[in-house]
């Protein structure tokens, strides 16, 4: 729960651990390590999100210059959390550092809470169960396949990520421009409506 609220936390670590110690023990049973996993993400991305809603936004546009979030950045931004916000909290659960900060950003964009509500208890309940019972099925042979399993993992994630971000970079121009003239029109919009 507080890994999901922002703090970099070992969640994963507590997740296999739990549930080696279930399957190898059977002094706990999966079902309440599983329940306590898939709550506690799902609860702390949701007060995560709470907090990035309440000062996310406000932070990101005092500091944010500071680490290279620029406001046409935070624009884009909010434009890429509007409309591809499911996806990234989805995804997100699966990588580790954005895990941390996904639900704080999902909230300082203004992600709709419905969407986020929807995306993050999915993601939530694939990553912690899936993570969860996994371990306990595989018990004592995650050791032996944990080595190359990471590795596996870990070159499809950081392709992954290379990717996106090489696609970012190069539509960086392009999307922001397309999050300027959408915040601009919203604008008016809601001058309209005052």
């Amino acid at each position: 729960m507080l890994e999901s609220m922002g703090l970099p936390l070992p969640a994963e670590s507590l997740i296999i651990g739990a549930s080696l110690y279930a399957a190898s023990t059977h002094h706990i049973e999966i079902r309440w390590v599983v329940l306590a996993a898939v709550t506690g993400a799902i609860m702390g991305d949701n007060l995560g999100y709470l907090i990035g809603r309440s000062i996310g936004y406000r932070v990101l546009q005092k500091h944010g210059g500071k680490v290279g979030l620029t406001p046409e950045r935070l624009t884009l931004g909010r434009f890429l959390f509007k409309r591809h916000g499911g996806l990234v909290v989805f995804i997100g659960r699966f990588v580790a550092v954005l895990r941390v900060f996904v639900a704080l950003l999902a909230g300082a964009n203004h992600m709709p809470w419905r969407s986020f509500l929807w995306h993050n208890a999915l993601g939530g309940f694939f990553w912690a169960g899936g993570y969860s019972i996994a371990t306990y099925y595989l018990g004592k042979e995650i050791l032996r396949l944990s080595g190359p399993l990471a590795l596996g993992v870990g070159t499809i994630v950081v392709i992954t990520l290379g990717v996106a971000l090489i696609f970012l970079k190069r539509n960086e121009k392009r999307l922001t421009e397309e999050a300027l003239q959408e915040a601009e029109a919203e604008d008016k919009g809601q001058k309209k409506k005052d």
